[in-house]
């Protein structure tokens, strides 16, 4: 089955396209466990948590689960959350960047999570992905 946002829409905000929210303005809970693809079609995994920056309330970062079997081994990755485009077609995200890449970016595991506020690390994270870190 697939997880994206219709699906995870407890409160049917939306059922109506006209009015109500989305995509320009979404629940933070239907969007955790959506799917994320890249260009080619190649399934990345899904998101596990929003990592939100306290000062502007922005979205910093989509925390990523790709790997691993049924949950078990799988890696995480800390994606700027202006890497992502939502694919409103397929109701979806997309992430591009090629499957095998993806196994070298800066990753963690659930038990070991990085200092994300730590400079140095979040602008590796961002060149990674290609994104503007702060001031850059």
């Amino acid at each position: 089955m697939q997880t994206n946002y219709v699906t995870r829409d407890n409160f049917g905000m939306y059922a109506n396209n006209g009015d109500g929210p989305g995509p320009a303005l979404m629940g933070a809970d239907t969007l955790l466990g959506n799917d994320v693809y890249n260009k080619a079609g190649d399934d990345l995994g899904d998101i596990k948590e929003f990592m939100l920056e306290m000062d502007s309330g922005k979205i910093a970062y989509a925390v990523l689960s790709f790997g691993g079997l049924m949950g078990m081994g799988d890696k995480l990755f800390a994606v700027p959350w202006a890497a992502l485009q939502l694919d409103t077609a397929n109701k979806r995200f997309t992430l591009d960047v090629q499957k095998d890449t993806l196994k070298d970016a800066p990753g963690f595991n659930k038990d070991r999570w990085p200092a994300m506020s730590d400079k140095t690390w979040a602008s590796g994270v961002h060149k990674f992905y290609g994104t503007q870190y702060g001031s850059e």
